[in-house]
């Protein structure tokens, strides 16, 4: 369908967008390269960026627009482009024009201040530092939340713009139902005689980590004429535009699996990323679809594919080769072993697969709790000790790695940031067990270095498709059923039972 009024939408849109991806280049020099003394300038930087951009964006000629394009969308087929376009245009319109500009600006403004404030107070293990931060990041939360009244939970406008349909009693159902099934497994595996892996913190050299990341994930298919890897305090993915989707990384010398697996996960985003439709550009429908589903590529790329047994039996020899010192003495099923090793840990990102949900969960229910009331910030670090203490049996040693280990309610409001990691390993073994079905070729195409099959497979499936699908369309799209937890529990079972002699 192609007409003026369209035209004309998708001009507006392109100027929203160009907004926003330069926002984001700001962003990303904040967080790799910017000296600490930009953060004021930076936030208000971004904050005018942000204001215009919404601005622009609900301004009433766009809704005037969709509505005349509504009627002739209609008799369009669901999955047609441009039907798509206006009806997620629609979707994210009628969400926007409940929130004022200003309150963009001030939010954008405050996080980013935050954000270098924990950059600086998280070393030094100041959470008090960040109470006043984090006071204003809540009620920001409750505040944005207040703009879409008659929801069950206050969390869940913010959970919806994640993870668009879900709500916080859905996602509790899935956590419960989980629960009952990694508490056990965990249990039974920590009854055993624990997997020595003193390996992974030998001395591993920074450039040479590097190179061996960078060189993993071009493999992968991560195109580095289009994107890039830098360092970064805690890693992400941004897209700055189609052809600049850039990830970062951080190394430390005395733990490979610290960097390695922050690597393969980010640019199992990135290439997500770089997937989408070109034409897609410049509108909505460009990025990934919801939290959930872009951590099912990250997640298959660090977990299902970084962490398998095929993988290695082709990079280990190459991994021993850039690191003689280190792995000279260590047989490659003992690196398998250790690189899978299960026991409860302080640090979600370096968490093992049967435990990492827990650390989810924690997160979430910490949110729900401040959202609610029933918890105040100051007491925030005092909870998350009791709940890891009542959840894996261990307590961190300090803040740092406690409350004040993760970004995001340091970069962003407060709810509906964590449940994706959860939704995303579910997703992910959905996906790849029809991409085996698909092609029972994939696993010894792993085990000889080839990914082409199953990243082509990504792309046909899922990447291309931007936001032209809601996440629940998609997992139906592509697998026939509704979102399930039996194939990710069955993964682990059959993986960490095969491991663990279960």
């Amino acid at each position: 369908m192609e007409n003026s009024i369209l035209q004309q939408l998708k001009s507006r849109l392109r100027e929203v967008h160009d907004l926003e991806r330069a926002g984001a280049v700001l962003y990303w020099d904040q967080a790799t390269y910017m000296p600490p003394g930009g953060s004021p300038e930076r936030g208000r930087q971004l904050g005018t960026i942000a204001q215009i951009a919404q601005e622009k964006f609900t301004d009433p000629a766009v809704g005037k627009s969709l509505d005349q394009l509504q009627s002739l969308t209609e008799s369009l087929p669901h999955d047609d482009d441009d039907a798509s376009l206006v009806r997620v245009t629609r979707r994210e319109y009628d969400r926007a024009i409940k929130v004022p500009p200003s309150f963009i600006a001030e939010v954008y403004q405050h996080i980013t201040t935050t954000y270098q404030a924990w950059a600086q107070a998280r070393p030094e293990n100041d959470f008090e530092k960040m109470i006043p931060f984090l006071e204003k990041s809540l009620d920001l939360s409750r505040k944005m939340a207040g703009f879409f009244p008659g929801y069950d939970h206050i969390a869940d406008p913010l959970i919806d713009l994640s993870d668009y349909g879900m709500k916080a009693t859905e996602i509790r159902k899935i956590f419960s139902s989980l629960q009952e099934e990694l508490v056990p497994l965990a249990k039974k595996i920590s009854s055993l005689p624990p997997v020595d892996d003193s390996c992974l913190r030998r001395r591993y050299p920074h450039d040479q980590q590097m190179f061996f990341g960078e060189r993993v994930i071009r493999q992968f298919g991560f195109d580095f004429g289009r994107g890039r890897q830098d360092k970064s305090p805690h890693p992400f993915t941004i897209k700055l535009s189609m052809g600049d989707v850039r990830i970062t990384t951080r190394i430390k010398e005395d733990d490979f699996a610290w960097g390695f697996f922050s690597t393969t996960h980010e640019a199992g985003h990135a290439m997500y990323e770089q997937g989408v439709n070109p034409e897609f550009e410049g509108t909505p429908l460009d990025g990934g679809t919801s939290s959930g589903v872009h951590e099912s590529q990250s997640r298959t790329w660090e977990n299902i594919i970084s962490r398998s047994l095929s993988f290695w039996e082709f990079f280990y020899p190459k991994l021993r080769e850039t690191f003689p010192d280190a792995l000279e003495d260590v047989p490659m099923e003992d690196f398998y072993r250790a690189i899978n090793k299960v026991q409860p840990s302080l640090i979600r990102t370096e968490a093992d697969e049967v435990t990492y949900n827990l650390h989810v969960m924690i997160r979430f229910e910490l949110e729900m709790q401040l959202l609610e009331g029933t918890l105040a910030i100051k007491d925030l670090p005092e909870a998350w000790h009791k709940a890891y203490n009542t959840n894996l049996g261990i307590q961190a040693p300090s803040d740092t790695d406690g409350c004040m280990q993760d970004s995001h309610w340091y970069s962003g409001l407060i709810g509906g940031a964590f449940q994706g990691y959860t939704l995303g390993n579910i997703m992910s073994t959905q996906f790849f067990d029809q991409a085996l079905a698909s092609h029972p070729e994939i696993e010894s195409e792993m085990a000889k270095g080839e990914f082409q099959t199953l990243h082509n497979w990504l792309k046909e499936n899922i990447h291309q498709h931007g936001k032209k699908y809601t996440a629940s369309e998609l997992i139906k799209r592509v697998t026939g059923k509704d979102l399930d937890i039996s194939p990710y529990i069955q993964y682990l079972k059959n993986k960490f039972g095969t491991l663990y002699s279960l």
